[in-house]
């Protein structure tokens, strides 16, 4: 089958491997459409230490195609999302149901093949069936969806909350929707791309600018967002939460990025700076979340391009064209 390969740091390329062979327990899914995610940059250019090469993808969806000879729970020609978190079980955290926090977390598309490829390979406890009116093709929004619900989670937001983000990308508007919808007061964003930040304004964004000075609310907001892992954008952040107010890491950086912050500020006025760390008990929910509605993927995913123009399609996400960019086997 044709896949992209992650070869080395800084080389991706469109070739053939073996086609994925489900073992008891495994189900092989046609994908239907994979999404790119700045994970996938980060691994292209070496950030992450992952085994190279491998086949990127950890967004996807599609049909099944094949299913190990234990599978019960789908069949073949069923729709399903996948979720690509794998842990070993084993762990203390993954026994403290903090799976995200396990020692020995992995992920398909990131540690194992993903799929960015005409078929892929997951365990049958990762794939979540789609029901027949969602279209499959839209589906892979459904992974950095359960992302951002489980950012939610963790900022347990009250209602009425003055929210302001910073990015707005995929991630940043997914925020931006949940924010909504959990009944903040104000959603604020903030980014230096003019053209996604049009997007957040035709989302409903409260208020938009390229730097945060231009909002004017000097008392700062109760909720703020990193959607972007920008270093710049990080410290300005963390100097915008109110008192009583928490600021989300949730863009993802690369290793060597630093902020400065100042411990007396967070003691008086008991200021909460916390991260959120990829999918937990959020995947479900995303995808009931996305089969009813709450994001329309017609906004969000900007380009469709083949599988076999992978390469251009990384090179076109890196320069910050467009919003979601899918590939399509």
């Amino acid at each position: 089958m044709k896949a992209a390969l992650i070869e080395a740091p800084g080389k991706v390329t469109v070739t053939t491997v073996p086609d994925p062979v489900p073992g008891p327990r495994d189900v092989v899914v046609e994908v239907a459409s994979c999404g790119l995610c700045g994970t996938d940059l980060h691994i292209l250019e070496g950030e992450f230490a992952p085994t190279l090469p491998v086949v990127p993808g950890h967004e996807f969806a599609g049909v099944v195609a094949a299913v190990g000879t234990q599978v019960t729970e789908v069949s073949v020609g069923d729709k399903v999302a996948v979720d690509p978190s794998l842990y070993c079980h084993e762990c203390r955290f993954c026994r403290e149901g903090r799976s995200n926090m396990c020692e020995r977390w992995a992920a398909i598309g990131v540690t194992t093949a993903g799929g960015a490829a005409e078929y892929a390979l997951a365990p049958v406890a990762n794939c979540v069936k789609i029901p027949d009116h969602v279209d499959i093709a839209d589906a892979a929004l459904i992974e950095p969806l359960s992302c951002a619900v489980r950012g939610y989670d963790i900022l347990s937001a009250r209602m009425a909350s003055r929210v302001l983000i910073y990015g707005s990308g995929t991630m940043g508007l997914m925020m931006l929707e949940l924010a909504k919808l959990t009944g903040a007061a104000s959603v604020d964003v903030v980014d230096i791309n003019a053209d996604r930040l049009a997007t957040a304004r035709t989302l409903g964004c409260s208020n938009s600018a390229a730097n945060a000075d231009e909002l004017g609310r000097p008392a700062g907001w109760d909720i703020v967002i990193d959607a972007t892992g920008n270093a710049a954008a990080i410290q300005d952040g963390i100097n915008r939460v109110a008192k009583a107010g928490t600021f989300l890491q949730f863009g993802v950086s690369d290793y060597a990025t630093t902020a400065t912050i100042e411990p007396y500020k967070i003691y008086n006025q008991e200021i909460t700076i916390t991260g959120s760390m990829a999918v937990l008990h959020s995947y479900e929910r995303a995808a009931d979340l996305f089969a009813n509605g709450v994001i329309d993927p017609s906004v969000f995913i900007s380009d469709r391009i083949p599988l076999a123009d992978y390469p251009s399609a990384i090179d076109q996400f890196k320069a910050g064209k467009g919003r979601k960019i899918v590939v399509v086997p």
